[in-house]
């Protein structure tokens, strides 16, 4: 097998960010097929992308203890997962500051009766030359039943928006740091809300309620068929066999013969 059949763009990406990771099995035959010796020292080969760095390894024992490091399919899983939380932060920190604006204005209910109260008046004369009639428009309506709320309403409100936020949060660490727990929350919370979306559509379309409404349904899926959630193709014991069958030294162990890419670093072209 070769080092390059290996590679994957978001693997060389990892690494160039973060750093190679090397690791020196005590099992002399597995050794054999992650190691060269080239004109300028032992070179190991990295468990990400796979090219061989020169220097010690950073890490060595038996290889069922080696770190499990995300690569592959995997290691694209968790960038899509981490764009995922990033607009789930997002949304938490609209969510936060929306809340935190009912309750100033709650506060401040008072004041913007009496602003409303006193400015009306003095455009009532340009309405009557249009004539409209202010106070029969929708928007006063609106304004009006706002500020004749009850306080339990608007407190109610302001703690029901401040949960979704905190809600959108969680989901956000959870997603970011790849935790399974993260995942079940994201679908759970998620799936709640697809059903208001959908009767939202119904009753308009609008361009962010279709984008809202396919990115949490992508979501939903995405996390259920990939991370197999809820028992889904195998549950949780496929998605550790298949994460540990993706790591290179499972790969190394079912391979052949060292390749031709070993030959070549020996002539002296592996990673510094």
């Amino acid at each position: 097998m070769s080092a390059r059949d290996v590679r994957d763009g978001f693997d060389l990406v990892a690494c160039g960010i973060r750093g190679h990771v090397t690791y020196a099995p005590t099992e002399a035959d597995l050794a054999g097929r992650l190691s060269v010796e080239a004109p300028r020292g032992t070179a190991w080969r990295c468990l990400r992308c796979g090219d061989y760095v020169l220097g010690e390894p950073h890490g060595s024992g038996p290889a069922d203890q080696a770190p499990m490091v995300l690569r592959g399919a995997a290691l694209r899983d968790l960038v899509i997962l981490r764009v995922l939380a990033v607009e789930r932060l997002l949304r938490g920190v609209i969510l936060i500051a929306l809340a935190a604006g009912i309750w100033w204005f709650q506060g401040q209910r008072a004041h913007l009766q009496s602003t409303v109260e006193s400015y009306v008046p003095l455009l009532q004369p340009i309405a009557d030359r249009l004539g409209v009639t202010i106070g029969d428009l929708p928007m006063m309506h609106r304004i009006e039943s706002v500020l004749n709320a009850g306080t339990s309403t608007i407190l109610g409100i302001g703690l029901f928006v401040l949960a979704l936020g905190a809600l959108e949060l969680v989901e956000a660490i959870g997603l970011w740091s790849g935790k399974r727990w993260g995942e079940y929350v994201a679908v759970v919370a998620t799936s709640i809300f697809i059903p208001f979306e959908v009767y939202e559509l119904i009753d308009r379309i609008t361009f962010l309620r279709v984008a809202a409404l396919v990115v949490n349904v992508f979501l939903v899926v995405y996390l259920v068929w990939t991370k197999r959630l809820f028992g889904v193709r195998g549950g949780l014991a496929a998605r550790e066999a298949q994460l540990h069958g993706r790591s290179l030294i499972e790969i190394e162990r079912s391979a052949g013969p060292v390749g031709s890419d070993q030959e070549s670093v020996r002539g002296g072209s592996a990673a510094r």
